[in-house]
């Protein structure tokens, strides 16, 4: 099994209303070398002004950006060409970023690479400190800037700290 961190931006809060504008994956390894990056047109003409906001990009932005049925199908590829397969999605919010991830993939793919298997980031954490109302944060490296492949990259270096500093275990 293998583990695939992935984040997400979206124009709003919910897939196939709103649209996920960009996409960042982290093979999770030692030296989280192995990444995927694209930006993604808009599917819908809705959107939400304050969360496109947090991204960064503006409407007009999002437009020049690539087919989204191409990039899904580049996602895909990256995703099965991972050895030791299959690959387990976790998430700093599995909830929303698998929901967007997941319905583009059967959308323009017909069906997801990660099966129906997910994880959050974020409860692992708490899981191992034993607080809910604890946040792993400050394990991150990568500043959390909302660009898709940094967030994915410091959720993935956190994750790598509860490992080798908190007694996660895990096997990449």
């Amino acid at each position: 099994m293998r583990y695939v961190m992935v984040d997400i931006e979206a124009d709003g809060p919910y897939p196939g209303r709103y649209s996920m504008i960009s996409v960042g994956a982290v093979l999770m390894t030692e030296a989280l070398e192995h990444t995927f990056y694209a930006q993604l047109r808009p599917v819908s003409d809705e959107w939400l002004p304050k969360a496109l906001g947090i991204s960064g990009f503006s409407r007009e932005e999002t437009l020049t950006f690539e087919d989204p049925a191409e990039v899904m199908t580049r996602f895909k590829d990256w995703v099965e060409a991972i050895e030791r397969g299959p690959c387990w999605f976790i998430a700093d919010n599995a909830g929303f970023d698998w929901s967007f991830v997941n319905w583009y993939f059967h959308h323009f793919c017909g069906a997801n690479p990660f099966g129906h298997n997910s994880q959050n980031v974020q409860s692992v954490y708490k899981g191992i400190v034993r607080d809910m109302g604890q946040d792993f944060d400050h394990l991150r490296d990568t500043t959390h800037s909302h660009n898709a492949l940094d967030d994915a990259k410091g959720n993935a270096e956190a994750l790598l700290k509860m490992r080798d500093e908190l007694g996660l275990k895990i096997d990449l």
